[in-house]
């Protein structure tokens, strides 16, 4: 899989090589860089990793252009083999307006295109964009802007779900609760709130933006992260010292999936990633991540454990259920009572399908057993 920017597959992304490579300063200015290598050079770089979105790319690419940022921008769709009509619009629109540029992405996957894009962006600032969020129109702009003022390296918004359909705004509805978020500082609009202020961010994040240069320093995305790859280079950025903050400023609205089928599928998969996140990082799984993996230990326990460890997971799985029931309880007033009702199932296979990916990925990817011992020291005495 050669991706033009990582290298080919057996000459992939290696950490380990990376970190015993030392940086070697430049003092040739960073415009300069850029220009000498990609011609003519804008100051901003949209990287938007696309895969059959043929009903949608129009209306995606419309707002994408509605941006308003006074320095010059482009934005680059890297089309991971669509069986669609998704890159012949792309195609027909770049014909249009010479800032779309419209790439091959032969990996498929978004992390794979995201080096791609890499590759060939032109800007001094690099922006994560994807096909099925809705930015603010200003979100280059104050994402620049805060770039600009140094002590930060990576800049993101809160993640704020928007249901379109059925399922999704089930999701939606979900995902407005600590239960369906676990609390964590990437997500907005629900009963943890983005807040009125800036917030310091740990692997938990959601695209952004960043320094050109931040992004080469460190290799770019790493390919054997189909998924949770932000998470993992954030492992990196933080690791160096550098800081990630969102803004309220940033919210995005994130259209979850609108079937069980593709959220399984998807939450297994992020639980999966998470695990060998985890064992690469340590410092990356929290406490609150082996919330859904202790859920999928005690579903397995209430059936195959002797006593008295089933009894325990049973009981434990009951003080699930009532957890349950009071986040759906809270959720009446905000959408329609059908909703309301199908909120266990959502809840129980986004937990289920994580925490299951998660155990699956610890014997796939390996134990993250340092990660396991950092937070058993972590606890208080």
């Amino acid at each position: 899989m050669d991706t033009g920017y990582i290298g080919s597959r057996t000459r992939g992304f290696n950490a380990r090589r990376l970190a015993a490579r030392p940086i070697v300063p430049t003092t040739e200015p960073m415009e300069a860089r850029t220009q000498s290598r990609n011609g003519d050079r804008v100051d901003a770089s949209v990287l938007i990793p696309v895969l059959n979105e043929e009903r949608h790319i129009r209306e995606t690419v419309a707002a994408m252009r509605a941006q308003r940022f006074d320095g010059s921008v482009e934005f680059l769709f890297m089309d991971g083999r669509s069986e669609d009509r998704t890159k012949a619009i792309l195609e027909e629109l770049s014909s249009e307006d010479p800032r779309i540029r419209v790439f091959d992405n032969p990996g498929r996957s978004s992390t794979a295109g995201l080096n791609v894009g890499l590759r060939n962006a032109r800007g001094d600032y690099i922006v994560r964009m994807d096909a099925h969020t809705f930015y603010p129109d200003d979100y280059i702009a104050r994402g620049v802007e805060r770039l600009r003022r140094g002590d930060v390296v990576w800049v993101a918004g809160p993640q704020v779900p928007y249901g379109v359909g059925t399922w999704s705004r089930r999701v939606a509805l979900a995902l407005g609760s600590w239960l369906g978020t676990g609390g964590s500082a990437r997500w907005g609009g629900g009963e943890n709130g983005d807040g009125p202020r800036e917030r310091e961010l740990d692997t938990g994040v959601f695209a952004g933006l960043w320094r050109r240069a931040t992004v080469e320093e460190h290799g770019g995305w790493d390919e054997g992260w189909p998924i949770n790859q932000d998470s993992e280079l954030a492992a990196r950025v933080l690791r160096s010292g550098g800081r990630i903050v969102s803004i309220p400023e940033l919210a995005a609205r994130y259209v979850p999936r609108d079937s069980l089928r593709g959220l399984t599928r998807q939450y297994w998969r992020y639980g999966n990633y998470r695990a060998k996140t985890a064992a690469r990082h340590p410092e990356s799984l929290d406490a609150r991540h082996l919330f859904a993996p202790a859920l999928a230990l005690a579903a397995l326990g209430a059936v195959v454990a002797p006593e008295p460890a089933r009894t325990a997971a049973r009981a434990g799985l009951v003080g699930y259920g009532v957890a349950v029931a009071a986040a759906t309880a809270r959720t009446l007033p905000k959408g329609r009572a059908s909703d309301a009702a199908a909120l266990p199932v959502v809840f129980a296979v986004m937990h289920g399908a994580w925490g299951f990916g998660f155990l699956a990925g610890s014997v796939r990817f390996g134990p993250p057993l340092r990660a396991l011992a950092r937070i058993v020291r972590r606890r208080p005495a």
